[in-house]
């Protein structure tokens, strides 16, 4: 008794298995096309990011240069009013 029910188990089993493939597949297909997709945004994001980067560099060798040449303008006013004399 108990080998016909788990004979009939397993046919039941593999019947229901069988039957559910197509449905598999195009879950399978839906899953690989949002990881496609996935895959593309990371890789839009880490342009993005190798963009923003470089800006930051430029913007910071830009601030660099502007704080010394604000440096150098200061030290120019700090001579020439070392150098006035009130007669």
């Amino acid at each position: 008794m108990k080998a016909k029910l788990l004979v009939g188990l397993a046919m039941s089993g593999l019947l229901f298995g069988c039957a559910n493939t197509a449905e598999l597949e195009s879950q399978v297909q839906s899953l690989s096309n949002k990881v496609d997709s996935l895959a593309d945004q990371v890789g839009a994001l880490r342009s993005d990011h190798a963009e923003m980067n470089a800006d930051i560099k430029a913007a910071k060798s830009a601030a660099m240069e502007a704080q010394e040449e604000a440096a150098r303008a200061n030290a120019r006013i700090d001579n020439m009013a070392s150098g006035y004399r009130k007669k």
